[in-house]
Order: C-alpha cells, then structure tokens, then sequence
C-alpha cells in the first residue's frame, strides 16, 4: 500500500512556465496547507478536475508566486491517485521554493517514473503502456509518435490479450484430453489444433521482428557515403542535411575522419555518414580515416556511391566487394559541369545523376533512399515492438511456441505440449506485467523514465 505522498517538476526547467505535480493520499492536505485561495476556500473542499487561483505561502509567511492549483481526486488521476498540479513562473527560484515548502509540509521528492510507476500499480495502465509514456516523450518524428501512442492506447495490450485467450483455449483443449484419456474421448483433431498454433506462432514471430523496425525508426537508417576524394561527398552531406556540417575543399583528402548526423526524409529518420575519400595514399592519419571508412561500411544499410567520371571494371569489382548484403544507390555527381555517360549495366543498382551543388534532382535522390530503406507506413493503429524487454519475452515466448508445433507434428503426450504452452503465455505475460512480481525489476523499468514523469 503507498502511504507517501510525492512531488517533483513535471515541466522542463526554465521555461516561462512550470508545473509541479503532488501525488499520494495527502496531495489535496498538502497542497492546501501551503496555498492561499484567492476566494478564500480551501483546497481540500474543492471539487475534482477544478483549477483554483492563489498564493503559495512558504511556513515564513512569504509569499512565493501566484499560481494554479488544479484537483484531481482518486481513482480519476494520472496515478489513480489524489493529485494536485501546480502551475507556477519558470524560475528556478521559484520552482525550488515551492517544492522546499512543498517537502518541509509532508512530501517526498519523487524519483524517476515514479508517477507512471504508481499508474501501473492502481491498475491505470498495464507495463507495456507504462513503458511507452518514456517512448512517447522520446519520439523524434512522426513513425515513432505513431508507435508509442498506440501502445500507450492499449493496442499491444489488446493484441497480446487475443494471443492469450486463443493459447489457453488450446491448453485447456488438450489438457481436457489429458483429463479423458482413458476414455477415448478426442475434445480436438490435432491437425485443427496444429494450424491454431502455427497461426499464434506466426503472429508471435512478426511481433518480435517488427523489433528490427523500431531500431531503424529511433536510431536512424544507417547510410555511408563512400567515393574516392574529391567527388563532393561532403557537398552531398550537407545539401542532405540542410547545413555546412562538413568542411568542403578542392584539396583532395580533406575529410579525414568520418562525420555523422541525422535529417529526416518523408517522416524517416536517416544516419548519415561522410566517409574519407578512398585512395591510395601514404598519409597516416588519411589512412587511419580510409580505414574506418571500410567499418562504416559494414555498419551501413544503404550505400551511397558518388562518382563523378566512369567507374572502372576494377572500381565496380572493388564496391560490389564491400557492400555484400547491402542496398547501393550509385550517385553521380556535377552533372553541371558536364553530361555523364551510360554507366555499365552490370553494377545492378538504382543510379541517381545530381549536383550536390546545386542541389538538382536532391529530391529523387531522396526518394530512392525513401524506397531502399524499405521501412513500412506506420499507421496509428499500428503494432510495432519498441522495447528490448519486450522482444526478448517475444523470443522466448516464440521458441516455447515453435516447441509445441514440433511436438504436434510428432505427435507427443499432451501434457508436453500443455507445459511449453503455459510457458508461452508466461513469457507473454511478462510484458503487460502479469508475471512481474519483484520491486527490483520494476525499478529498473522505471529508472530510465525523467523525474516528473
């Protein structure tokens, strides 16, 4: 049972505006002992979901601000909790002396999510929405502000409920089976039972990939601009990014390390990454950079080959080489200097002419990285995994799963099948919290989450 009441500052730190929220069994007590209403009534007769105009008075008798006091009484809060919100000025000063009056009259200072963690126990909301309130405040662009606020509307929790109604009625299927078996009574054909399965196995393992989705959304889609020195990767970079982020030079060899930096193209995140230019040298320090231009590389999931003459049988060997299992888009750039020639047919990629200086056909170039990153339309309805937790439970709960279609197929007692599908549905339960018990697990969920939050 929560016994203490907290506060803490729910808004970022010097802005016009800030607003401290109370939250516990003497949030409304509190607040009124240390705020003065201008009509005169106190808080605790208010009604719920009311603002209230006043002074806050610190246990001196000064004043501190004027401010907004709004009402919420249990179970109709954020917390399930009675809770108060302060609305006061931005400053600092202000800010610290209102939850130091706010402290010396009975409140503790809350810790890191421990508003969203207090949601979940009064049964507000289940863990995986509690976990996407930290991912909708981290959202960077539309994709993931889709993602997180249908989690935190309960879409996965509704999916992942339908998952474990279908896997119960198939446990108790056979466990019924297992209950009559010296009878020889059949309650269901194993083959009906083994398409049910195969089909919440299906589900269960495109849940755990769409994990893959999510890395790409919040991360950024990794892309290396590779080319020799001089063919204006650093002009591509910063025409990409809108911004001289890279120093640009007919000196060739200037870019000696690797910049990186992230733009957004139709609502997707891209990484990219100006690389050295590769050529033969004797510089150290270029080749340190020639180096992790090779590493970048690897890391990349699209590679942008700019060119600006044509590539040699051995320049087309030399790409295709060390970008196995990549996506290239060949870029030809100053096309205002000159018009290029037919590139060989045998480099099977997408080619792109441009002048990075100019910023000609920057668009279609855009919309090919658009298309090779192959991300889906996230739409607001949408189910994509956005936690590490939850796709490892995901992963267990699939291997459980892929258990009992193998012991379907050949043939085994039924009470093996009906452990590995508890063991399912356990791992499933884990995301929204049903087999979440310790403190020590939910702190660490919680830990990551901002103060005020």
């Amino acid at each position: 049972m929560i016994t203490e009441t907290i506060c803490a500052l729910a808004t970022p730190s010097g802005g016009a505006i800030g607003v401290i929220r109370i939250s516990g069994p003497q949030a409304i007590s509190i607040t009124a002992n240390t705020f003065h209403s201008a009509n005169g009534r106190s808080l605790t007769e208010a009604n719920p979901n009311t603002i209230h105009y006043g002074e806050i008075i610190n246990r001196k008798g000064d004043v501190i601000d004027d401010v907004l006091v709004s009402i919420f009484r249990a179970p109709h809060s954020y917390t399930g909790e009675d809770s108060t919100e302060i609305s006061c000025h931005g400053s600092h000063y202000i800010i610290n002396e209102i939850l130091h009056t706010l402290i010396d009259a009975g409140c503790r200072q809350a810790k890191a999510g421990e508003y969203t963690q207090r949601a979940y126990l009064n049964g507000k909301m289940d863990l995986s929405q509690a976990e996407a309130v930290a991912d909708l405040i981290a959202t960077t662009n539309r994709a993931t502000h889709r993602i997180a606020l249908s989690q935190l509307k309960g879409n996965f929790s509704n999916e992942l409920s339908i998952l474990r109604d279908q896997l119960l009625k198939i446990t108790s299927l056979i466990e019924l089976e297992l209950d009559f078996s010296d009878q020889d009574v059949n309650f269901a054909d194993r083959q009906e039972l083994l398409e049910l399965v195969q089909k919440a196995e299906q589900r269960i393992g495109t849940l755990a990939t769409s994990f893959e989705t999510d890395n790409a959304l919040k991360k950024g889609v990794p892309v290396a601009i590779v080319g020799k020195t001089n063919v204006g990767k650093s002009t591509l970079l910063n025409r990409l990014l809108h911004e001289d982020k890279a120093i640009v030079s007919d000196i060739h060899g200037t870019t000696r390390d690797v910049i990186e930096d992230t733009t957004e193209i139709h609502d997707i995140t891209f990484r990219f990454i100006d690389t050295a230019g590769i050529r033969h040298t004797d510089d150290k320090i270029e080749l340190l950079g020639i180096e992790r231009t090779y590493q970048k590389i690897n890391e990349a999931t699209i590679i942008l080959w700019l060119i600006d003459k044509q590539p040699t049988n051995e320049e087309i060997s030399e790409i295709k080489k060390n970008i196995r299992g990549k996506k290239l888009i060949t870029v030809w750039n100053k096309i205002d200097l000159e018009n290029p020639p037919p590139i060989p047919t045998s480099l099977q990629s997408p080619i792109i002419y441009i002048s990075a200086k100019q910023g000609t056909n920057i668009p279609q170039l855009e919309d090919a990285l658009f298309q090779a990153a192959d991300i889906p339309e996230i739409k607001e309805n949408d189910i994509i995994i956005t936690s590490a937790r939850h796709y490892e439970a995901l992963t267990h709960a699939h291997e459980s799963i892929s258990r009992v279609i193998e012991g379907l197929q050949k043939n085994l007692s039924g009470d093996l099948l009906s452990e590995d599908l508890r063991i399912c549905i356990d791992h499933l339960a884990e995301i929204t919290g049903g087999q979440i018990t310790t403190n020590e697990v939910l702190e660490n969920i919680f830990s990551h989450f901002c103060i005020g939050k």
